[in-house]
């Protein structure tokens, strides 16, 4: 993926197994757990390209986030920040290739960021 393309939308749920039920049915969508990523179900479309993930719902995730991709979280944040943007979440490891944070925009809206690739 190329920056400024929303790379993983992660869905916040209080019950996994009945939003994997929903969500699979209503959709089509494969839900599974990847390794590693126990109690944080991924979801693909049928086009196998769009996805993200069933997260536990909490206090400040109750919509949905998309994440978009970027070629530097810390200058992408650097530059939210002169936006006027702020940041809701610091930069974060997910794997040894790949990080993630979360800025907020001058409305409130929260955006995740990616960065990196998750190794397979």
């Amino acid at each position: 993926m190329a920056h400024g393309d929303i790379t993983h939308i992660d869905i916040p749920v209080t019950d996994l197994g009945r939003a994997t039920e929903f969500y699979s049915g209503l959709f089509g969508w494969q839900i599974a757990e990847v390794p590693g990523f126990e109690g944080y179900p991924m979801w693909q479309a049928p086009n196998k390209i769009s996805g993200g993930g069933l997260a536990p719902r909490e206090d400040g995730f109750t919509q949905p986030r998309s994440y978009v991709e970027v070629d530097s979280i810390d200058e992408t944040v650097a530059a939210a920040k002169d936006a006027g943007g702020t940041v809701l979440m610091e930069k974060s490891q997910i794997s040894p290739t790949s990080w993630w944070a979360v800025i907020g925009d001058p409305d409130g809206n929260a955006i995740g960021l990616y960065e990196g690739m998750t190794e397979s």
